[in-house]
């Protein structure tokens, strides 16, 4: 990433480099190659500078460190510490089952084609209530957690695979009629969280 940032920096000093060469020296633009300097400088470098910006962006959307930047979901991400083993999202976290700095994503984004999309427009969404609309005092899912998110890894994993019960549920698990959540029901639990021992992360 931070060659891409690098990369984003250069495209955007060539553009203001230009920009202001040819706002000093409108002349350049009466031959054909100062045309396409312009054309270079107003247009394709900032429409370049623009989606590599909003790539960048993208990115640093799927980190678990800005999907807890909001305090509202700071218990969240408490939560993720929780010295349970109970306890789903902080077990899968503590574990490295999921990428630590994409846990949030990594489970709420959907398997799905447009999943990215689907989990960005939610997250749109999220901004849009977090600054302008009424933040609701529990927060939900949209919809029913679906089995497919969980079945993404664990699926042929050999835990997965050699549990007698996983066996005898695999048609039901596979079609979702019935939830994974329904025996491991102990997720964020955020109204539980106080006087929970919390483990710290180790420092690199």
């Amino acid at each position: 990433m931070p060659y891409f940032e690098e990369a984003l920096v250069a495209v955007v000093l060539v553009a203001i480099a230009l920009i202001v060469l040819l706002v000093l020296r409108p002349s350049l633009t009466a031959v054909r190659g100062g045309r396409i300097l312009a054309f270079l400088a107003f247009l394709v470098l900032p429409v370049l500078a623009t989606a590599m910006g909003l790539s960048a962006h993208m990115e640093h959307s799927k980190s678990t460190n800005f999907c807890l930047s909001c305090h509202v979901m700071e218990p969240y991400g408490r939560s993720l510490h929780v010295d349970d083993e109970a306890w789903l999202p902080a077990q899968h976290f503590q574990n490295n089952r999921v990428p630590r700095d994409r846990a949030c994503f990594t489970c709420h984004a959907d398997y799905t084609m447009f999943g990215d999309a689907k989990a960005k427009l939610r997250g749109l969404r999220h901004v849009y209530v977090y600054y302008l609309g009424d933040i609701p005092e529990k927060i939900q899912l949209y919809e029913a957690y679906n089995n497919r998110e969980c079945l993404h890894c664990h699926a042929g994993a050999r835990s997965f695979e050699e549990s007698d019960l996983h066996k005898e549920m695999r048609a039901e698990l596979g079609s979702n009629t019935t939830s994974c959540l329904e025996c491991h029901d102990a997720v964020h639990n955020v109204d539980e969280l106080k006087g929970k021992p919390l483990w710290k992360e180790p420092r690199p």
